[in-house]
């Protein structure tokens, strides 16, 4: 009996028409160093923004159209939810997050009325979607009791995948760089590298990218480095082809 690879997500996150060309960089820098099937992470009204842009509608098709995966990643990616109380969610909500993690204290019926949207503008553009991807891979109760309820096979926190329909999740920490600030430069690629070497026998590594480290050629360059080494011991896939082999094990 074949034993199968283990398995690495690349995603590319806050994909919207204001992202656009820092995403495109990053799409730039990835297919250098190999054509590898990515997950996008689209965010519809990202900021409130819900102007039409069909040049963007039809790069994103394309990319469909490739082999890519689009995944819905909120909505506004905005927090709108009560206030927080107690540091560690002032501090998450606030600092971490920098007021984005949308899902992170929603009640259940706001929450289903943000996924429903998304949905429904996946839907206009005729496209398929897996998988939901809370910003800041944050979600309060509220959101996951949504969540529960629709119909996405998977979902990811900072450090597990989640398979909806069966409740099992898989311990996979995302590889993230920090570019807001310059020891975040510094110190986040030798965490990237350091987990992915924690992580060698996990059957899944996730990698991921944010419009920001575009702007960094040292991440560009560290994030190619760190693409090619993963290549080597694993099989790209998105995360929706991740979660069909993960069910069907």
């Amino acid at each position: 009996m074949s034993i199968e690879r283990k398995a690495l997500c690349v995603a590319i996150h806050d994909v919207a028409p204001a992202t656009w060309p820092a995403c495109q960089r990053l799409l730039s820098a990835l297919s250098e160093v190999a054509d590898i099937p990515l997950t996008l992470l689209v965010v519809p009204c990202y900021h409130g923004d819900d102007r039409a842009d069909p040049g963007y509608d039809a790069m994103l098709t394309a990319l469909l159209a490739r082999g890519h995966e689009l995944a819905l990643h909120g909505y506004r990616h905005l927090d709108s939810g009560p206030p927080p109380s107690g540091w560690r969610q002032r501090w998450l909500r606030g600092v971490y997050t920098r007021h984005e993690g949308e899902f992170s204290a929603l009640g259940a019926a706001h929450s289903r009325l943000l996924l429903a949207r998304g949905l429904q503008w996946f839907h206009r553009r005729g496209w398929p979607v897996d998988g939901f991807v809370p910003p800041a891979w944050l979600l309060g109760s509220g959101a996951w009791v949504a969540l529960r309820r629709a119909p996405f096979s998977y979902t990811t926190t900072w450090t597990r995948f989640h398979l909806l329909s069966s409740r099992r999740s898989i311990w996979s920490p995302s590889l993230v760089y920090a570019a807001r600030n310059r020891s975040g430069r510094q110190l986040s690629p030798r965490l990237a590298v350091a987990q992915a070497a924690c992580l060698a026998p996990a059957p899944l590594v996730r990698f991921g990218l944010h419009p920001a480290d575009a702007a960094h050629p040292a991440l560009l360059l560290h994030a190619q480095h760190l693409l090619g080494a993963l290549l080597e011991a694993r099989v790209p896939m998105t995360k929706s082809a991740f979660a069909r082999r993960s069910r069907s094990v």
